[in-house]
C-alpha cells in the first residue's frame, strides 16, 4: 500500500501524538485481597429457603438487587433439579428390570456353583414352590 506525501505526513503527526500504553496494575496483589475476605452468607447461600432469609434480614425495606433475586431463582431451580434425579433414581431402584421378572426374597434367583437353588425362606415359599414344579410337569405331559 502507498501513501500520498501528505498522508504519510498525517500519519507520522498522529503516531507522535498518540498516547503511550498505560503501565500494568499489579494483578497479584489486587486479585488475593477479595478471595481472602470473608464473604457474607447471601453470597455463599445454596440452599434457597435460607437464602430468602438472609435476604429479608439483610433488605431494610424488603427490596432485593436483581441480581440476588437470579441467585434465589437458580439455587431454587438446582434444588428443583436435584430432587427430580433423586426421584427418578428412586424410582429406578424401585422397579423390577425388564426380562428378569418378579425377584425372590432373600438371597439371589441365581444358581449357586454347587447348581442348587437356596433353600426357601418360608412354608408359604416352598409350597408355591412346589405348585410351581408340578404345573410345569403337568404343561409336559400334555404335549
Amino acid at each position: 500500500m502507498s501513501f500520498d506525501a501528505r498522508s504519510l505526513e498525517r500519519l507520522q503527526q498522529l503516531g507522535r501524538s498518540l498516547p503511550k500504553p498505560l503501565p500494568k496494575p499489579e494483578a497479584p496483589a489486587a486479585a488475593e485481597a477479595p478471595a481472602s475476605q470473608k464473604r457474607h452468607r447471601v453470597e455463599t447461600e445454596t440452599d434457597p429457603q435460607a437464602l430468602f432469609r438472609e435476604l429479608m434480614q439483610v433488605s431494610p425495606d424488603g427490596s432485593v438487587p436483581p441480581h440476588l433475586l437470579d441467585r434465589l431463582r437458580q439455587a431454587e431451580a438446582d434444588q428443583q433439579r436435584a430432587r427430580q434425579a433423586e426421584q427418578r433414581q428412586a424410582m429406578q431402584r424401585q422397579s423390577t428390570p425388564q426380562g428378569q421378572g418378579l425377584q425372590p426374597r432373600g438371597a439371589s434367583n441365581e444358581l449357586r456353583p454347587n447348581r442348587q437353588r437356596r433353600a426357601p425362606a418360608s412354608n408359604e415359599e416352598l409350597e408355591l414352590y412346589t405348585a410351581f414344579q408340578q404345573q410345569l410337569l403337568e404343561g409336559d405331559e400334555e404335549e
